[in-house]
């Protein structure tokens, strides 16, 4: 029994949302869930200042803060450098399988 192009069409077009559906399923099954995976976000603290009233502090102790708060700023900035380097190597793998 022949069928005219119209009917084929409009069968085929029937089962689009089927496949689709299966596709999906699957997907959902057996994929990556890459909708959960965030960039996360460094958010910094608010600086606290100690203000010292009425209080000695001794050369040495107060030689040693501003050593540690170096050294903070220090790894400050290199976590910083860190985070720009892992960004934009996301960017360039992106990239990438865009052009693949």
């Amino acid at each position: 029994m022949a069928y005219s192009e119209t009917r084929i069409v409009i069968g085929g077009l029937a089962h689009v949302p089927v496949l689709i559906f299966i596709a999906n399923f699957i997907k959902g099954k057996f994929g990556i869930k890459t909708e959960e995976t965030k960039d996360t976000v460094v958010k910094r603290e608010p600086v606290k200042i100690i203000e010292l009233k009425n209080t000695v502090v001794n050369e040495g102790k107060a030689e040693t803060l501003k050593e540690l708060s170096n050294k903070l700023e220090s790894i400050e900035k290199k976590a910083d450098e860190v985070y720009e380097k892992v960004k934009m190597k996301k960017k360039d793998k992106k990239k990438k399988k865009k052009n693949n």
